[in-house]
């Protein structure tokens, strides 16, 4: 069982930065490939970031992809996103999930959610 906190959401102009944190319990968490998914208003949840489970290999979303950047430290058990250049289509609530497969693309399975954390960028 794992568990998953984000935070490090909140309101911001376009064309700021936000840096997003997701802490896990447990003491397995460097065997759990991490990713981050976002849902606008209205809108399907969907893919934003996929990070290995050394944290050597990342993978995005065509939409953030030189915007955002994931990452984690293994021994703090937490996985971020950085969001830098946001834009106002970037407003949704952001969730990190866990996924004891290998696979961290697109395609992500994830095994747990976060409770998410809501990012809005005003114009």
């Amino acid at each position: 069982q794992v568990q998953l906190v984000e935070s490090g959401g909140g309101l911001v102009q376009a064309g700021g930065s936000l840096r997003l944190s997701c802490a896990a319990s447990g003491r397995t968490f460097s065997s759990y490939a991490m990713g981050w998914f976002r849902q606008p208003p209205g809108k399907e949840r969907e893919f934003v970031a996929g990070i290995n489970r050394s944290g050597s290999s990342t993978i995005y979303a065509d939409s953030v992809l030189g915007r955002f950047t994931g990452s984690r430290d293994n021994a703090k058990n937490t996985v971020y996103l950085q969001l830098n250049s946001l834009k106002p289509e970037d407003t949704a609530v952001y969730y990190c999930a866990a996924s004891s497969g290998v696979y961290y693309g697109r395609n992500f399975a994830a095994d747990y959610w976060g409770q998410g954390t809501q990012v809005t960028v005003s114009s």
